[in-house]
């Protein structure tokens, strides 16, 4: 599948900006797949006016691809009945992303499966090549690239990811069916790297760029990179988000992003500098960041269960849990920073969600 054949409205749309939640997995106390509730996510997303969500990412946990669950098809297909359902009545673009991961061929495998099923590309991440050479990552990515649009994925070595210097960058923007990347490194200089590859690569009008740092999502979407090449000024911005953080409260996400397009944080810099503290403050707890992200996934889940669109914290890996002291964070984000949650929104609309 080529980039061309995603429709135009929704490919413009994807380069102008979106909210594009990271999908977590909904499970019941068994450990098992709670279909009603992974269904009841996806409709709180696209109601909350996200522009697409990724599923089989991070978020939705990798172990879903292990023979024991083999829930990765499962989850594609749930999310793609309900991108479905909400176009049949909705005209507002929405784009479907797939999460792929591993070698080569599993990785040519679950971007067959995505395509299979209507989705328009997919977060590739190479966190699978630990000392892998610049050629052989750009070789694998060109492979993957034959079967379906790619976007780049710079995960934070925290979390499973490995550095990717700027001539990665530069030479993974120059494949011709790239439409994106997601910077999630947690690290200013990494960022930098992606801009500067992308720019350097001469695709910069081409290919969007998405925060992924849910530690600086306001300060990354408000900021304008400037990258000197040829004796040229060529300017970038990150136009949209593709976050675990946008998980949850994703209707004031949507809002935030409005806010940002529209440029209504240009006026007032302190005041936004204080808005962009209380995000990462508040994400610092969901993402468990004093316990090296070790409860990023139940701390999206909490927020979740407590605004009643999950039954608990449940994980298929049943050592990843709260970190002792997680939940006392999470009251005091709720506390501190009521204005940032979009519960009123969830109460609402959860009885419909979960019918």
């Amino acid at each position: 599948m080529d980039y061309t054949e995603i429709p135009n409205h929704i490919l413009n749309q994807f380069q102008k900006g979106m909210v594009i939640p990271a999908l977590p997995l909904a499970l019941n106390k068994e450990r098992k797949l709670d279909e009603t509730r992974q269904r009841a996510l996806m409709r709180y997303y696209l109601d909350a006016g996200a522009g697409g969500v990724a599923v089989g990412v991070h978020s939705t946990q990798f172990e879903i691809r292990l023979p024991e669950h083999n829930l990765y098809s499962t989850v594609l297909d749930i999310a793609r009945e309900e991108f479905d359902r909400f176009s049949k009545v909705n005209d507002r673009p929405i784009i479907r992303i797939a999460g792929i991961i591993g070698k080569t061929d599993q990785a040519k495998a679950e971007a067959q499966t995505a395509v299979d099923l209507g989705y328009h590309a997919a977060l590739i991440s190479v966190a699978a090549f630990k000392g892998a050479s610049n050629q052989e990552l750009l070789e694998h990515c060109q492979a993957v690239a034959e079967v379906i649009p790619l976007i780049g994925f710079y995960l934070q070595p925290a979390v499973g990811g490995r550095p990717l210097d700027v001539d990665f960058w530069k030479g993974f923007a120059s494949i011709p069916n790239v439409i994106a990347i997601k910077m999630a490194p947690f690290n200013r200089y990494q960022t930098l790297d992606v801009v500067r590859g992308v720019v350097e690569s001469g695709r910069a009008d081409e290919i969007a760029l998405y925060t992924g740092n849910d530690d600086n999502i306001l300060v990354d979407l408000l900021s304008e990179f400037q990258i000197r090449v040829k004796e040229k000024t060529i300017r970038k911005r990150i136009v949209g988000g593709l976050l675990g953080h946008w998980a949850v409260w994703t209707k004031s996400a949507v809002e935030l992003l409005d806010q940002v397009h529209k440029g209504e944080f240009d006026k007032d810099v302190k005041g936004t500098l204080t808005t962009a503290i209380e995000i990462t403050d508040s994400n610092a707890a969901f993402f468990d960041a004093a316990n090296a992200f070790h409860g990023c996934i139940p701390g999206i889940h909490e927020v979740l269960r407590r605004q009643g669109l999950l039954e608990g914290t449940w994980t298929l890996n049943e050592k990843e849990v709260l970190s002792v002291g997680q939940l006392e964070e999470i009251d005091r984000i709720y506390a501190a920073y009521p204005h940032l949650n979009d519960d009123a929104f969830v109460k609402e609309n959860l009885e419909r969600w979960l019918s």
